[in-house]
């Protein structure tokens, strides 16, 4: 599930001045792709997607013009 999570970063769906998700279809057909369990994959990457996407904004509403990580 970490390395799926990880190739998430080109997946993210944004708006200006905001990151809304990611593309949750995309993310199930690389976790297929990747062999992942799929029910374990549909529970858990809304959980780490959350997570990330609060980052993601945290770092953008800080305003430093640091590289954003995912």
């Amino acid at each position: 599930m970490w390395d799926l999570a990880q190739r998430m970063g080109g997946q993210i769906r944004a708006v200006p001045g905001g990151v809304v998700g990611w593309d949750l279809c995309a993310a199930l057909a690389l976790a297929d792709a990747l062999g992942v369990n799929l029910v374990v994959a549909a529970e858990i990457l809304p959980a780490i997607e959350a997570v990330v996407v609060a980052k993601l904004n945290e770092q953008l509403a800080s305003g430093s013009g640091e590289r954003l990580d995912v």
